[in-house]
């Protein structure tokens, strides 16, 4: 069983794959484990392992991809519990590989915890049984939408599954955002408006690249020509960048556009989307940060986890990233800013009531902590309310 004299936390997930949101929910997952177990000694189960020990130095990092069944094993076997999460992590021909990490680590007699996991799409059958067979037996199962809760039950799952909320919203906010952009050669003293773009990919594979890059540049030119904006394009990956540049190529006022091309870690791009004043976007967790600096967004979904979160936030989303949808984009658009000051307060509230729900999930995996691995005497803090960061 490995040495389980001290508490350890594995955590697993799509880390180490310079997604600035998959490393936001890193960074507050982290953050919400140090607080309530500071005696938690933690692994990290990375992609690329020389990246996540440059971003989180304070934690033991593992690689995983390529190791074989035995190797691992002598890392999993330390562990006092496994974390799988969070992200959207169990879609098609990608599940399977995370779910035969976290059934090695049950055949070692390491418990699992789900942590408000997004899932879908996920219609193949063999990724469907790795998930009925290996989920069955978590310890808990949380999700981060209720769209992916109906993936999980449409896929055979028939435990019960709770509905939390993502972690990033949990992220910390700084204040280095103006010098930031400063840097960028962004300039000041015009309307800033945040626009994410992405790849197609596996997630968003019937996207129709052609007719999003010219749908986004008919809105980029729009805020220019109505505002009298500066658009500020906002990379999650690095492949942003070149999709960015392509919607670029096709707008009128190229010169009214900056690309960002920093790498940049999560705290330091939410500061910079703190100094927008208004945000239009496809990248979930662009649109993650925008609710958590203030400012009013506009998602354009290309998968159910963007439709499901501009529900939850409240905030107005076209079916579908279409060149059709054009008209109805910039009538949105135009009035989501003449309508600013009180979309940004109901974004407020609704966000407020998801940090509540993100905070619920590390609040049930230190409980379940408490439970099995209790912690010293000495190093119990004082019972205090929780409430939620950013």
């Amino acid at each position: 069983m490995g040495d389980r004299s001290r508490v350890t936390v594995g955590v697993l997930g799509s880390y180490g794959g310079r997604n600035v949101g998959d490393e936001a929910i890193l960074t507050a997952l982290l953050d919400r484990i140090r607080a309530g177990r500071p005696d938690v000694h933690v692994v990290v189960f990375s992609r690329n392992p020389e990246h996540s020990r440059g971003a989180h130095p304070d934690v033991e990092v593992v690689g995983w991809e390529g190791v074989c069944r035995e190797r691992i094993s002598e890392h999993l076997r330390r562990l006092s519990v496994l974390v799988l999460g969070g992200g959207g992590i169990l879609y098609n021909t990608e599940a399977r590989r995370y779910l035969r990490l976290v059934r090695t680590a049950m055949d070692d007699g390491v418990p699992v915890f789900t942590y408000a996991l997004g899932a879908g799409p996920l219609t193949d059958e063999a990724d469907c049984a790795w998930v009925r067979a290996t989920l069955s037996d978590a310890a808990e199962v949380t999700v981060r939408d209720e769209e992916s809760k109906l993936v999980l039950e449409e896929a055979g799952l028939t435990r019960p599954i709770s509905v939390t909320a993502d972690p990033a919203l949990l992220l910390r906010p700084g204040d280095g955002g103006e010098a930031l952009l400063r840097a960028e050669a962004v300039p000041t003293g015009l309307p800033l408006v945040g626009m994410s773009v992405r790849e197609p990919g596996r997630a968003a594979e019937h996207l129709d690249e052609e007719g999003y890059h010219q749908l986004l540049a008919n809105v980029g030119d729009f805020l220019v020509h109505r505002l009298d904006a500066h658009v500020v394009f906002v990379p999650m990956e690095r492949d942003d960048i070149r999709h960015a540049h392509a919607v670029v190529s096709h707008m009128a006022d190229a010169d009214r556009c900056t690309v960002l091309r920093g790498s940049y870690r999560p705290q330091e791009v939410l500061d910079m989307v703190k100094q927008l004043d208004l945000a239009i976007g496809m990248r979930l967790h662009f649109l993650i940060f925008a609710a958590l600096a203030g400012i009013p967004l506009l998602p354009l979904p290309y998968a159910g986890k963007v439709f499901d979160f501009a529900q939850q936030i409240g905030a107005p989303a076209l079916r579908g990233v279409v060149r059709e949808t054009a008209g109805l984009l910039l009538a949105e658009v135009d009035r989501l800013w003449d309508e600013r000051p009180a979309r940004a307060a109901h974004t407020a509230a609704r966000t407020a009531v998801m940090q509540m729900r993100a905070a619920g999930t590390a609040e049930r995996l230190l409980a379940y902590l408490d439970r099995t691995a209790p912690r010293p005497h000495d190093d119990s803090p004082e019972p205090t309310a929780a409430s939620p960061a950013g």
